[in-house]
């Protein structure tokens, strides 16, 4: 059975920096700008984590996933010769002239931000391992979790990184999450309350990252519904 951690939020508001939160301040290797999107506008930090040492191959790594508060939409793959495009974390994601996103597992993530996440309220993370059994098909729990089996809502979808390496599954965030924010920001389109951000329009996300890491930002975000 591969080791899994369920992802579990608190309900105390934090008031320090903290390497497993939603919102807070980002752990980023030394010289990687907080990521914005091509409108100009900061992306926000949803959520990071350390992923735990046994969850391979990215074990003792940084997970951080941000997110654009002005454009909320779904991924959409962008394929050549059955490969992802190259520098698709980059790459145009029409009707976009680029990602609108930004998922790093980064290495040597020491430090946190001189700034915090302005948005989303800043919530402690606990990773508690769990036994993630797999139903008949394959797959394992519908939660918030790292490591593990994924739980396909649809067909199970695979990825080849432009670098060759065949993408391997890292977390798993469910349909209809949501990241509280703070009073008084503006609203996101498309989601269903004034106080909450969504990722991916509310969709299941599933995390497929490079194991060869040919790049922090070699993460492709699976939606599915």
């Amino acid at each position: 059975m591969l080791p899994a951690y369920a992802v579990e939020v608190g309900t105390e508001p934090m008031v320090r920096p903290a390497r497993n939160s939603v919102g807070g301040r980002p752990f980023l290797d030394r010289g990687q700008e907080w990521p914005e999107c091509f409108c100009g506008e900061r992306m926000t930090l949803f959520f990071q984590f350390d992923i735990p040492g046994d969850v391979e191959p990215f074990g003792g790594d940084h997970l951080l996933v941000f997110h654009c508060r002005a454009h909320n939409d779904a991924s959409e793959p962008q394929l050549a010769d059955g490969r992802l495009v190259p520098k698709y974390w980059d790459a145009p994601q029409p009707p976009y002239p680029a990602p609108f996103w930004r998922v790093l597992i980064q290495s040597g993530a020491a430090l946190p931000s001189p700034e915090a996440e302005p948005s989303v309220c800043a919530l402690p993370l606990a990773l508690r391992p769990f036994a993630d059994t797999s139903d008949e098909e394959g797959g394992g729990a519908q939660t918030f979790k790292v490591g593990g089996n994924p739980s396909w809502v649809q067909e199970p979808e695979e990825y080849t990184c432009a670098c060759g390496a065949d993408l391997v599954y890292v977390c798993q965030v469910p349909e209809g999450m949501d990241f509280a924010v703070h009073p008084g920001l503006p609203e996101q389109p498309y989601s269903v309350r004034a106080d909450t951000y969504w990722l991916f329009l509310g969709n299941e996300v599933y995390l497929l990252a490079c194991p060869d890491r040919c790049d922090p930002a070699a993460v492709w975000p699976v939606n599915q519904n």
